[in-house]
């Protein structure tokens, strides 16, 4: 049976409310909705809500990042029968799991509705545009966060990849109307994210100041000794858009999945070799020095992060009360999550044993521990990672030839304080550290749930996966997907 999902409401709405967010903390000036589009300022706008919609707590704001897709693979302690146990015992049948990735689905492709209202719009005004480039960066940030939301849509309610035709087909929507979006073939789907990536990364490459300054500038614009001085503040900050080396490093992500290992590689490498004009390599991996400066979201390494202002807040919210949890002292954690290393990084900085109010302990993590005043631009660390550095050095790790990946694994490692451990001699050892690393790495932002179902890894893999739980990588399609 074809499946269809249809797309409701004036996605017009939606911009307006996420720009009026925006512009309240700003402040500045509601903007009428019949005017969004008639300026360039309007499309910047509505690019802007784009963002913070993303921010959803139904999806990159918590839901995607360090919620359900996290309780998905049980990276925190649970409580008998909650939405969170159910999520770790992959009982997609329970009611509350079911509004739960309704509510993630319905986001997102609410948000990929706006991003095409953009476009459309954009064809239809483009003799607004004054700014040179402008036209070109704005529709290219959209195809890239078009491409992003689709494959994460594919990654999760979609098909293994390694069983492409077990599982649902989904709408890859690329209108703004109210006509209901048929479901697309696995390859189809496939197709249209390169495209839409292909054609952002030409439109902007000639454009982005990402190519032309160092991330040191680039994360100081106008600041003291930065080399960046954009005269627009709608160009500041490219590291938290869209930007032409997050479509390369998103091609990369993409191409992994669909098991385009040398497209994957060729993409990846792209942006790890990167150079400053002084010849300094532009995407470096963290160190300790980052660790030691209270930077464990590792904003150093985000090629594209989103800016999250209210970030120490949520951290509060969900991690400061040990709502989100593992164990009650760091034995869990330091021996079964990072082997008990004594020397990595993430395992002597990233987390902490709290004591609440009634005296109970738990062991919390604190990548998204931030200080939410008193920062300069260079210590504000309130950013939501999307895509980054240590990725693409995993993905490198796993797609080139096999000694040149034990390098980067390597280099990787060393980076983390770990280069005593053993290296692999075999291509599935090395695939089989690599997955640990995901694990270890990622914890908290949602990626190795999809390493599990790219690779389809077995249960006894799954770190901290409960004894009673049945690994079911593979959603059924929500319910909301053809409601009227």
């Amino acid at each position: 049976m074809r499946k269809y999902i249809l797309l409701m409401g004036l996605v017009g709405t939606l911009i307006l409310n996420a720009c009026n967010k925006f512009l309240d903390v700003l402040p500045r000036t509601q903007i009428p909705e019949d005017n969004l589009f008639n300026t360039e300022q309007g499309f910047k706008d509505a690019l802007t809500g784009v963002y913070i919609s993303a921010k959803s707590n139904a999806t990159y704001g918590k839901s995607l990042t360090f919620g359900t897709i996290e309780n998905l693979v049980s990276s925190w302690d649970v409580t008998t029968n909650t939405l969170e146990q159910q999520l770790g015992l992959f009982n997609y049948g329970d009611s509350r799991v079911i509004d739960q990735f309704n509510a993630i689905f319905s986001q997102q492709y609410a948000t990929i509705a706006a991003i095409n209202s953009i476009l459309q719009n954009l064809e239809t005004n483009k003799s607004v545009f004054k700014t040179e480039g402008m036209y070109q960066i704005i529709k290219a940030e959209c195809l890239g966060l078009r491409a992003y939301i689709h494959l994460d849509l594919m990654r999760l309610y979609g098909p293994m990849p390694t069983a492409p035709n077990i599982g649902n087909q989904l709408a890859y929507v690329t209108e703004f109307n109210r006509e209901i979006h048929t479901s697309i073939s696995y390859e189809e789907y496939r197709n249209k994210i390169f495209t839409d990536l292909q054609q952002a990364g030409e439109l902007i490459k000639n454009y982005d100041p990402m190519l032309s300054y160092s991330m040191n500038d680039i994360r100081n614009p106008n600041g003291v000794g930065s080399n960046y001085k954009p005269q627009d503040d709608f160009l500041s900050y490219r590291n938290m858009r869209m930007n032409y080396y997050a479509i390369k490093a998103l091609e990369a992500r993409a191409y992994l999945w669909y098991g385009n290992k040398d497209s994957a590689y060729t993409s990846a490498k792209e942006v790890i070799e990167a150079k400053d004009s002084n010849g300094d390599i532009k995407f470096k991996l963290a160190t300790g020095k980052e660790f030691t400066a209270a930077n464990f979201s590792l904003t150093t390494e985000q090629i594209f992060g989103l800016y999250a202002f209210d970030l120490a807040t949520t951290y509060t919210n969900f991690f400061g009360n040990a709502t989100y949890r593992k164990g009650t002292s760091s034995t869990t954690v330091t021996n079964q999550l990072y082997g008990n290393t004594g020397t990595d990084f993430r395992e002597s900085s990233l987390w902490n044993v709290i004591t609440l109010s009634n005296g109970s302990k738990y062991n919390v993590i604190r990548k998204f521990w931030v200080t939410a005043d008193n920062v300069t631009v260079l210590t504000d660390y309130k950013q939501l990672p999307m895509l980054r550095t240590s990725e693409l050095y995993l993905i490198l790790a796993e797609t080139a030839p096999f000694s040149e990946g034990i390098e980067y694994l390597k280099t990787f490692r060393a980076n983390r304080n770990i280069a005593g451990l053993a290296i692999p001699s075999d291509i599935p050892t090395l695939q089989n550290e690599i997955v640990k690393e995901y694990r270890k790495e990622f914890y908290g932002e949602g990626q190795a749930f999809y390493a599990y179902k790219r690779l389809n890894i077995p249960k006894l893999q799954v770190l901290f996966a409960p004894s009673s739980a049945t690994v079911n990588y593979v959603l059924p399609m929500p319910t909301v997907e053809s409601t009227n």
